[in-house]
């Protein structure tokens, strides 16, 4: 017999918890050898073509708190501005990467090439980004958010152009520290919270 539907009662959501990183970055979770490769270790391999750059920060919560347990996916283009797959792309950029916040400091390091201006949908060019998914405990739905560089001309960015409250835009800059140094912090809510998209 079929339960009717107004009986039924919706299950409790769940956050990512412990498990996503031992289901997704073993290694990091202590589980070394659970993959014969895992994927995402780096989103580029040796011969690279372009700058070698490298991006710090943390995810805070509403509180202030740098969260120890956040895993962040990034993709992105090679320093051409192509993807992998695309004609002429560099081989030795996947675009792929899997980073997790350190569990003392709360802090991740991403090292990667500078992408290059992508071509945007309908003509037109994206201003050099890379693409992040975060997940943490505490977080019921991957949040997705883009790192831009404020020594980028970011000007004419389509999804940029789009954020109708300009101070927050500033929440997408990372903001360079060195040659080949970024900062990038993530914050979740409150006072500077970063713009995330509805993708």
């Amino acid at each position: 017999m079929v339960q009717k539907l107004e009986v039924l009662v919706e299950s409790a959501s769940q956050t990512a918890g412990p498990y996503v990183h031992i289901g997704l970055m073993p290694t990091y979770a202590g589980n070394a050898g659970a993959y014969a490769q895992e994927v995402g270790v780096s989103p580029i391999a040796e011969g690279a073509q372009g700058e070698i750059i490298e991006i710090v920060g943390s995810v805070f919560d509403g509180t202030g708190w740098a969260l120890r347990d956040a895993m962040i996916e990034s993709w992105q283009a090679d320093a051409a501005g192509r993807y992998p797959g695309m004609d002429g792309a560099d081989p030795a950029v996947s675009g792929l990467c899997r980073f997790a916040a350190d569990a003392v400091t709360g802090e991740f390091t991403l090292r990667t090439v500078k992408p290059g201006a992508t071509s945007a949908r309908g003509g037109g060019t994206q201003a050099p980004h890379i693409s992040l998914w975060i997940v943490a405990r505490g977080i019921n739905v991957g949040l997705q958010t883009r790192v831009y560089f404020e020594d980028e001309d970011n000007s004419t960015d389509p999804l940029l152009a789009r954020i109708e409250q300009r101070p927050r835009v500033d929440t997408l800059i990372a903001k360079k520290t060195a040659p080949g140094k970024y900062r990038f912090d993530i914050r979740l809510q409150g006072a500077g919270e970063t713009v995330f998209l509805d993708i």
